[in-house]
């Protein structure tokens, strides 16, 4: 059987050497000074540069500009740029002073500082050396500030296991032991999973979570309700001190994995709290329906708002509005602190209805004997008057 030959393999891709051209003539670099730094042929430069149409063995192809293929990626503002650091080495070479070249790029003094002091090759300030220093520095992972301090990890174990928080950690280790380091520092290696930090998160933290929640920035947050919402700087500002009854606040506590809820409603002046039964198949729809039986069951003078957070329970709210002539206010997000009493409130509710667990199986009942508890307890906020008995003078006195 005769023997196929797989013959030589072909040119390797030059995708790189690709790359570093097209950023070369960006840079203003010639054709020639840029095959030459990169050991090409210019007429290879000169096709990646300005593309034409080769034919080879009768087969006619268009090969673009190399510009049009590799785009160079925008660096973040954070960091210095190449040009930045030409602005620089030009400032040095005038003799000028680090803070009037701050002054011209529009940054701070020390970051000028700190890049002549960490980028100088032979005493010299290079832009061009200094730009690929930088570069070279950027590749992760590489090894934590924790993992190369011995003394700083003991430091950071011996407070983690007294259950302080990694931020009063950080200003112990800055003000008792002058180390100084950033409270994320302490979450990356306790969450991290080659974790340096001989600690488990669920025994060492106060939330208890052996995985780190995900979070999008408020820019990053996409909008839950089709209806536009209205913001809690719109509402009156009589609810703020309090002083005229009828302004609620209103939330959810939630059972294991988000599966079972609760609503939770309290009225700022009086902290009345009245618990929300849910069920059926849609939560939104059941929150609709029990917030307007309930709001139509009071008088008018008080149901004058509802404030609420960015929930997507309440998808509803302009009907929860139109049907109790009551409007609906949304606390900015992710500020749970705009909505004060219901937070607390909430906090008191978990003595009744733990975390993690099967809220579905508590009935009505059940909620309107939890509420009627909590509400008969005398508070000290409220001159130690309960706020069954302020709410029921509220209900049916002059308002």
């Amino acid at each position: 059987m005769r023997s196929v030959s797989r013959g030589r393999p072909g040119r390797q891709p030059m995708t790189e050497k690709r790359i570093a051209y097209a950023r070369l003539i960006r840079q203003g670099v010639s054709n020639s000074e840029a095959c030459r730094q990169l050991g090409i042929d210019r007429k290879t430069g000169h096709w990646w540069k300005n593309g034409g149409v080769i034919t080879r063995n009768g087969v006619t192809r268009v090969v673009e500009p190399i510009l049009n293929q590799y785009e160079v990626r925008a660096e973040s503002g954070h960091f210095l740029s190449e040009d930045e650091r030409v602005v620089i080495a030009d400032g040095v070479r005038a003799g000028r002073s680090a803070r009037s070249i701050a002054a011209e790029l529009g940054r701070a003094v020390s970051t000028v500082s700190r890049e002549l002091a960490r980028n100088q090759v032979d005493g010299e300030y290079r832009p061009h050396a200094a730009q690929q220093l930088m570069l070279s520095r950027r590749p992760r992972p590489k090894q934590r500030r924790i993992e190369r301090d011995p003394e700083l990890r003991r430091l950071v174990q011996h407070y983690l296991d007294q259950h302080w928080s990694p931020e009063q950690v950080v200003h112990e280790l800055s003000h008792q032991h002058g180390r100084s380091i950033a409270v994320e520092t302490i979450y990356q290696a306790l969450y991290s999973p080659g974790r340096c930090v001989e600690r488990d998160p669920r025994s060492v933290l106060r939330t208890g979570r052996p995985h780190r929640r995900p979070r999008r920035r408020g820019d990053q947050r996409r909008p839950r309700f089709s209806v536009p919402i209205r913001s809690i700087t719109e509402r009156p500002a009589e609810a703020e001190d309090r002083r005229v009854p009828g302004h609620w606040e209103g939330d959810l506590i939630v059972g294991a994995f988000n599966r079972s809820a609760i609503g939770t409603l309290v009225e700022r002046t009086s902290r009345y709290t009245i618990l929300v039964h849910l069920d059926g198949p849609s939560r939104a729809d059941s929150l609709r329906d029990q917030l307007v039986t309930i709001f139509e069951d009071l008088p008018k003078p008080l149901r004058r708002s509802l404030t609420w957070d960015q929930g997507s329970e309440m998808c509803h709210h302009h009907a929860v509005a139109e049907e109790t002539g009551m409007p609906v206010f949304f606390c900015h997000a992710g500020m749970p602190w705009q909505r004060p009493s219901n937070e607390n409130t909430n906090g008191l509710l978990r003595d009744y209805f733990p975390k993690g667990t099967n809220l579905s199986v508590h009935t009505a009942n059940d909620l309107a004997r939890v509420a009627d508890e909590l509400n008969r307890r005398p508070r000290k906020t409220l001159g130690w008057q309960t706020p069954h008995d302020l709410f029921a003078t509220l209900r049916t006195g002059p308002t």
